[in-house]
C-alpha cells in the first residue's frame, strides 16, 4: 500500500525537464529599448505591438530570435562557421530559455532573375524528378528539365595515375535544360541604339548622347575618335558596314591616344559593362533614367519565355510539358498532379501535392511555379517562407513572424490566423509582431511596447491578454477598437483617368474610369489585379508619383538627412555661416574623421566570430573631423544637429539665426508622415519597414505630381498612426492632388472618395471590376467580399 501511495506522489510532481516553460528576457537594451525584462510563454501565442519604432523588432527580431539563431551558429565547427553570417551577442544581461527560432520575415526574396516561385520553394525540384521518371520521350535526368543548367560536351585526353601513368580517352556529356538563346532567363535585352548617339553627327560634332560622355575632353570618347577604326569626321549614318560593325562590335584592342595607351571596344559591350553589369537601383537618378530608356527586355523568340530549350519542352506527361505546368496557377496545378497515379513515384507526388496543397491553403494559389520571385509583394514573399514550415515535422520551435498580414485582404486575415494557430498547437512557440486588431484579437498573450517611437518608447506598457489590453489604458489598447466612419459627403471628381482594355497579369480586358481630385481606393483579395491595374496601366509620366513598397537602399553610412537630400541645405547653410566649403560638413567627403573615414566606429573583423564595433576614439563617435565641429549655426555644431530628432530640428531651422526654408521644408513632410521621432543621422539599416515606407513617402511629397499612388500605405503602421495617415491624405486632395491608394485596411476604404473593387476572386477567377462607388454604396451594396467586411467594420 505505502509503495503505490509513494509511485502516485512520484507521478503527481512534475519532472524538472517541464518546469522551462518561459522565454525569460532581462536587460534588453538593443537599439531604443531601456533595460526591459519580460517573461514570455513558451507553446503559445505571443503578439508583439505598439506604435511604429516603439522597439518591437529591436526585442523580437535582434534581440530574442538573433540570440537563438548565433547560439544555433556556435554549435557549427569553426571551418563551417567561417562561410556563415557572423552575428553579435545582442545588447541584453540575461536571455533563458530560448528555443530554435524560424525567422519568417517581410525581406524580399533575391531578385535574381533566374529565381522563381518554384525554385524558392522546392517544388520545381521535384516536378523535374517527375518529368525525368515520366516524361515522353524521355531526354535525360532532371537537371535536363532545368533552366539553370546548361548542356556540356567534353572529350579529350586525361591521364590516370594508377601505378603506371597512362593516358585515356575520356568524353563527358551531361545535359540541360537551359534555353541557350536567354541563357535561362526567359527574357532577351535589346539596347536602342538611338539612344546612345545622335547618327546625324560625327563623334567631332558630339554624337553622343550618353550621359557624362562629352566629346572635347572625355577619355572614353577620344578612345573612339583617335582609335583609327572610324572616321571622326564622318556622320555615324554614313560609316560603312565594317566601320560600324567596328563601332559597335569591336573586339578589345590596345590603341594610342594622344600617347597613352588605352583599351578600345565596341560601343555596344562597353555600355553592357559599364552600364549593364551593376544594380540599376544603386544607380545615380540620372543614370538609371538613362538605362531605363536605353534597354529594352523582350520575351525571348527561341523559347517564349519559358527559359527551356527545346528538347525539355517537347518532353510530356500527358498533354502537359513541364513548361506547361510551371505556366499553370498552381492550384490548377494541384489538380493536375492529384490526378496522376503511379506507384513507382507514389512518395514523390505525395509531396508534390503537399507542397502544392500548402499554396493554397496560404492563399497563394493564383501564383504561378514560373513567377520571377523578385516581384513578390513582401506579405506574398513572406508567405512563400512559411510554406516550408507549415509540414515541418518539428516541435518545440520558436516561430518569428513580422506582420504576416501584410498585403491580406480582410477575407484572408481568418485564414492566416487558422494557420498560426495550427503552428501553436503543434507544440510551437509563436511570437507574431502585428498591428491588426483581427490577429491581435487571438493571441494568448499580449507585450505593448511604447509608449511612443524612439527615444520615446523601449518600455513595456502592459504585459497580458487580450481583454486586459482592451481595458488598459495604453496606446494600443484605447486604439484596439477604433472604426472610422463612412463620410456623410464625399468630394466630386475634377476629371477622370481612362484605362481601357487592360491585360497586363490576369487582368480581363478591365474598362475603367478612374476619378481624379478626390481620394481613391482600390481593393480587392489578394492577387486579384490592383497592383497590376495601377501599376501596370496609370502611366508613370512627369505628373505621377508612385510610391511602391520596393525596399529603400541604403548602407550604414545612409540615414534620414542623407536619403531626403535634407543634408544639403544644412551643410549649405553651415558653410555660409562660417565662410567655409560645404564639403567639410559631410561625414562622407571632407569632413570625416580621419580614423573611423567618418563612420563614427571603428570595425574589426573576428573571422568567424562576431565583428567587433568600438565608437572611435578620436571624434569619440561624432563622424567628423575636431577643427569641423569648431563651426557653429544657431550655437550648434554639424554632430549635434543630425543627434536631433525630426520634431526638434524643425524648430532649430525654423526661426532664430539658423532659419533654413530649405530644410524646413523637408522636415515638415517628415513630421506629416509620423517620423517626428527619427534622429537625422539614425543609419537607415535600423529603421523598420514601415518606417522606410513612410521616409521614402515623404521624400516623394517633394515631387511635384498632380497623381499620387500610394501602395499600401498603412504597411507597419500602428492602429494610432493611421488616423495621421489619413489626415495626410486628406491634405494631399485638399491641395489639389489626386491620391490613388491600393489598400486592404477597412479605415481607409470607409475615408474615401470613391471605390474599386476588384475580384471576385484571384488569379484567373479575378481580374475584374466588381465595384465602382462610393464607400456608403458598397456597404449599402454587399455584393462583393469586400462590401461585407467593410459593412461589418463600420457596424452597418
Amino acid at each position: 500500500m505505502s509503495s503505490a501511495r509513494r509511485t502516485d506522489q512520484q507521478a503527481a510532481a512534475p519532472h524538472a525537464a517541464d518546469s522551462h516553460d518561459l522565454i525569460r528576457v532581462h536587460g534588453a537594451r538593443e537599439n531604443n529599448l531601456k533595460d526591459v525584462s519580460i517573461e514570455i510563454p513558451k507553446r503559445r501565442l505571443t503578439v508583439f505591438t505598439g506604435v511604429s519604432g516603439s522597439g518591437k523588432s529591436s526585442l523580437v527580431f535582434n534581440t530574442i530570435a538573433a540570440e537563438s539563431q548565433r547560439l544555433i551558429n556556435e554549435t557549427y565547427s569553426a571551418f563551417v562557421q567561417g562561410f556563415m553570417p557572423t552575428l553579435a551577442r545582442p545588447e541584453v544581461d540575461v536571455l533563458d530559455g530560448l528555443t530554435t527560432a524560424i525567422i519568417v520575415d517581410q525581406q524580399r526574396m533575391g531578385a535574381d532573375p533566374r529565381s522563381t516561385v518554384g525554385t524558392a520553394t522546392d517544388a520545381n525540384a521535384m516536378l523535374r524528378i517527375l518529368f525525368s521518371r515520366l516524361g515522353d520521350p524521355h531526354i535525360g535526368p532532371p537537371s535536363a528539365y532545368s533552366f539553370n543548367t546548361a548542356s556540356v560536351r567534353a572529350s579529350g585526353a586525361i591521364t590516370v595515375e594508377r601505378g603506371n601513368k597512362k593516358a585515356v580517352k575520356a568524353t563527358y556529356e551531361r545535359t540541360g535544360g537551359m534555353c541557350t538563346h536567354c541563357e535561362g532567363r526567359g527574357k532577351v535585352s535589346d539596347i536602342d541604339l538611338s539612344q546612345l548617339y545622335d547618327d546625324s553627327k560625327s563623334l567631332a560634332e558630339g554624337a553622343f548622347t550618353i550621359p557624362g560622355w562629352k566629346s572635347d575632353s572625355q577619355w572614353t570618347v577620344q578612345v573612339y575618335a583617335q582609335s583609327g577604326f572610324v572616321d571622326p569626321d564622318k556622320p555615324i549614318r554614313e560609316y560603312t558596314e565594317k566601320e560600324l560593325r567596328d563601332f559597335l562590335y569591336g573586339e578589345p584592342v590596345k590603341v594610342k591616344v594622344s600617347g597613352v595607351n588605352l583599351t578600345y571596344e565596341g560601343l555596344i559591350p562597353k555600355i553592357q559593362k559599364s552600364f549593364l553589369s551593376k544594380d540599376k537601383e544603386a544607380m545615380q537618378p540620372h543614370i538609371r533614367a538613362f538605362v531605363e530608356r536605353a534597354v529594352t527586355f523582350t520575351t525571348c523568340p527561341e523559347c517564349d519565355g519559358t527559359r527551356l530549350s527545346e528538347g525539355a519542352r517537347s518532353s510530356r506527361i500527358g498533354k502537359i510539358s513541364i513548361a506547361d505546368a510551371c505556366a499553370m496557377e498552381i492550384r490548377d496545378l494541384a489538380e493536375w498532379v492529384r490526378g496522376l497515379d503511379d506507384p513507382s513515384v507514389a512518395p514523390l507526388l505525395t509531396a508534390l501535392r503537399d507542397t502544392l496543397d500548402s499554396f493554397v491553403e496560404i492563399g497563394l494559389g493564383y501564383l504561378s511555379l514560373d513567377r520571377p520571385a523578385g516581384t513578390l509583394s513582401g506579405g506574398e514573399a513572406q508567405r512563400v517562407k512559411m510554406i516550408r514550415h507549415l509540414g515541418s515535422s518539428l516541435t518545440d520551435t520558436t516561430y518569428v513572424f513580422d506582420e504576416p498580414t501584410i498585403g491580406l485582404h480582410p477575407h484572408d486575415i481568418q485564414r492566416m490566423n487558422d494557420l498560426l494557430l495550427r503552428l501553436r498547437d503543434k507544440g510551437n512557440t509563436v511570437l507574431v509582431v502585428e498591428h491588426k486588431p483581427e490577429t491581435i484579437a487571438i493571441a494568448d498573450h499580449v507585450v505593448d511596447l511604447g509608449p511612443g517611437a524612439g527615444t520615446a518608447g523601449g518600455t513595456v506598457c502592459y504585459e497580458g491578454t487580450v481583454e486586459g489590453l482592451r481595458a488598459g489604458d495604453t496606446v494600443t489598447g484605447r486604439h484596439l477598437d477604433d472604426r472610422s466612419t463612412l463620410k456623410e459627403t464625399v468630394r466630386e471628381p475634377t476629371g477622370t483617368l481612362e484605362i481601357r482594355g487592360a491585360t497586363t497579369h490576369n487582368l480581363q480586358g478591365v474598362d475603367v474610369d478612374v476619378p481624379l481630385g478626390v481620394l481613391c481606393v482600390v481593393t480587392g483579395v489578394a492577387g486579384s489585379g490592383k497592383s497590376s491595374l495601377i501599376h501596370g496601366s496609370v502611366p508613370a509620366g512627369a505628373d505621377v508619383v508612385s510610391v511602391d513598397q520596393s525596399p529603400i537602399k541604403g548602407s550604414r553610412r545612409s540615414n534620414p538627412a542623407t536619403y531626403t537630400g535634407l543634408l544639403d541645405p544644412i551643410r549649405k547653410a553651415f558653410a555660409k555661416a562660417n565662410g567655409v566649403k560645404p564639403a567639410l560638413f559631410s561625414a562622407n567627403s571632407e569632413g570625416a574623421c580621419p580614423t573611423c573615414n567618418g563612420a563614427g566606429v571603428i570595425y574589426t573583423d573576428l573571422a568567424m566570430m562576431a565583428g567587433v564595433a568600438t565608437p572611435c576614439e578620436d571624434c569619440e563617435g561624432k563622424r567628423f573631423q575636431p577643427s569641423v565641429l569648431e563651426y557653429r549655426l544657431g550655437g550648434r555644431d554639424i554632430s549635434e544637429v543630425l543627434a536631433m530628432s525630426v520634431a526638434q530640428a524643425e524648430e532649430f531651422f525654423g526661426t532664430g539665426e539658423a532659419r533654413t526654408p530649405a530644410a524646413h521644408k523637408i522636415l515638415d513632410r517628415l513630421a506629416d508622415v509620423g517620423l517626428g521621432y527619427l534622429t537625422l543621422g539614425q543609419p537607415l539599416t535600423t529603421l523598420s519597414g514601415g518606417e522606410r515606407q513612410r521616409l521614402k513617402l515623404a521624400t516623394h511629397m517633394g515631387d511635384k505630381g498632380g497623381v499620387y499612388v500610394l501602395d499600401e500605405p498603412t504597411t507597419g503602421l500602428h492602429l494610432a498612426d493611421v488616423e495621421q495617415l489619413l489626415g495626410l491624405l486628406d491634405r494631399l486632395v485638399d491641395a489639389g492632388k489626386s491620391v490613388i491608394v491600393i489598400e486592404h485596411h477597412q479605415a481607409v476604404m470607409a475615408h474615401a472618395d470613391w471605390i474599386i473593387d476588384l475580384g471576385p476572386g484571384a488569379g484567373h477567377d479575378g481580374g475584374r471590376i466588381v465595384f465602382e462607388g462610393t464607400p456608403t454604396d458598397l456597404v449599402a451594396d454587399r455584393s462583393t467580399l469586400t462590401g461585407e467586411h467593410l459593412a461589418a467594420y463600420v457596424g452597418a
